[in-house]
């Protein structure tokens, strides 16, 4: 930590003063040119989102960034701070940043003029500097600007017309800071209003106080399109003042979204040296939030956070790690039938439509699993007719066949090697493991086992039934829905 020095030690540093949008700039502009990362944790924007970012900064604006949830709007406003120095010298004492070359309060400018260069300058981490508010129905102009403090007026014995009894709200205090309003539509039109004039010509009004505080902060609001007719809107003349309206978008490539999924999903090292997950189970689990987004069920215009698969990631690990404390084993891998553990994960992201609402969220769960089971099967295997010619054997005819005379009991709290025998006494499978995916690996390959028989009772060539532990594939019946 830097230690307390006076304005004489500070101006012979060579310090030289700077606005938070200058000192952005300068920080900016030096990682460009050391082709170092601008913003780091953020996939999938490098060539969208993150050279408009570069651009609103260098125009010195101030920021909206528009996108449905789960989109790294809050995640893009926090990583700003790294463009910030390391250290800001601010007035001792002062409750607003004050800087000691330009002061703006009324308690700095008066220590200044008493002490002169001996005025005492203390320090500010960059991690100080980063302020936030999330819109909420309850948000005042107090809180956000000010108020008049009685207290404060009565203990230092002054009238109300003295700008000492004033207290500060967040914005003031957030001086030559970033400060974050998330979700402003939600802000009320009468408080979005007060910050009109902060944005525009930084004029501070308190209670009938017109300050003339030049407040030299670093604007960024996110926002929900869909608010925008759900629950409130941004005021046109606030829109208007804000210099740069940024969207973002959810991963477009399942290979990104795998990305992100593992570097924000929270396991353990032990998990992940104990549990195998097959490359397959992670694309899957990514084709799920892929299919809920263009789900007829799911309400499109609210988006299907990128949290979904964060979670149901965890989830499946958690199924994973209670299969072997269950069983006592030291490994397991990750198996098709452990999907059913990522059901809580959909249902709490996902808002539905009319016709979702008539399915039921855990049906619709099931659903977008399907949908996602087949997206990934087709992208290996031949399709499933829907009409067979009677005589003409199909890739799917053996396998089918084989369940005329068997059936197969896939339990989930099995052991991997009890598992995958009673999985691989399926003998016609291995003629289209080696025929389709012989170049994947040995998980994969097993994964791919499930996926047939998986695909083949969403087709209905067989019948699937469950309880809470076991998962019972047997010849086509009354054809069962998977998940059923």
């Amino acid at each position: 930590m830097k230690k307390e020095i006076t304005l004489k030690e500070l101006k012979d540093s060579g310090y030289i003063h700077k606005t938070i949008k200058e000192e952005i700039q300068k920080n900016l502009i030096a990682r460009i040119k050391a082709k170092e990362p601008i913003f780091k944790g953020l996939l999938g924007y490098e060539d969208t989102v993150i050279p408009q970012l570069k651009k609103a900064l260098l125009a010195g604006h101030h920021i909206n960034l528009l996108g449905l949830r789960g989109q790294a709007k809050t995640r893009i406003a926090r990583s700003m701070v790294d463009l910030l120095d390391e250290y800001m010298p601010v007035v001792k004492g002062s409750e607003i940043n004050d800087s000691p070359f330009q002061p703006i309060s009324k308690y700095a400018k008066d220590l200044i003029a008493e002490k002169g260069d001996e005025t005492p300058i203390s320090w500010v981490h960059r991690s100080e500097r980063f302020y936030e508010k999330l819109a909420t129905p309850d948000v005042n102009v107090s809180d956000l600007i000010g108020d008049i403090d009685p207290i404060k007026a009565a203990t230092l014995k002054l009238p109300y017309s003295d700008e000492r009894v004033l207290h500060y709200g967040m914005i003031p205090r957030a001086n030559r800071s970033i400060f974050v309003i998330n979700e402003l539509p939600d802000l009320q039109a009468r408080i979005q209003v007060s910050l009109f004039n902060i944005l525009q010509e930084g004029d501070v009004q308190i209670r009938g106080f017109q300050l003339r505080m030049p407040l030299d902060i670093q604007f960024v609001f996110t926002a929900n399109p869909e608010d925008y007719t759900n629950r409130g809107s941004i005021v046109t003349p606030l829109k208007d003042r804000i210099g740069s309206q940024i969207f973002t978008h959810y991963p477009k490539t399942i290979q990104l979204a795998r990305q992100i999924t593992e570097q924000e999903a929270n396991i353990s090292s032990q998990d992940q040296s104990a549990i195998i997950v097959p490359n397959l189970a992670k694309d899957l689990l990514e084709e799920v939030a892929f299919a809920a987004r263009t789900s007829e069920y799911v309400d499109a215009k609210s988006g299907v956070s990128a949290r979904l698969t964060i979670s149901a990631m965890e989830n499946l690990m958690a199924a994973a790690q209670l299969r072997l404390i269950e069983t006592g084993a030291e490994t397991t891998t990750i198996r098709l039938v452990d999907f059913i553990s990522i059901i809580p994960s959909i249902t709490g992201k996902i808002e539905l439509v009319y016709e979702g609402e008539q399915e039921g969220a855990d049906e619709v769960a099931k659903i977008l699993i399907d949908d996602a089971v087949m997206a990934q099967f087709e992208n290996i295997f031949p399709r499933v007719p829907k009409l067979e010619k009677e005589g003409v054997k199909t890739t799917y005819t053996d396998v089918v066949n084989w369940f005329e005379d068997n059936f197969i009991e896939l339990n989930y709290t099995d052991t991997d090697e009890e598992f995958y025998t009673s999985l691989n006494s399926i003998k016609p499978l291995d003629a289209i493991i080696k025929e389709y995916a012989s170049n994947l690996s040995i998980e994969d390959q097993n994964f791919c086992k499930e996926l047939i028989l998986w695909a083949l009772t969403i087709h209905r060539k067989l019948d699937r039934s469950e309880n809470s532990s076991t998962f019972t594939i047997d010849s086509a019946g009354f054809g069962k829905h998977f998940f059923s």
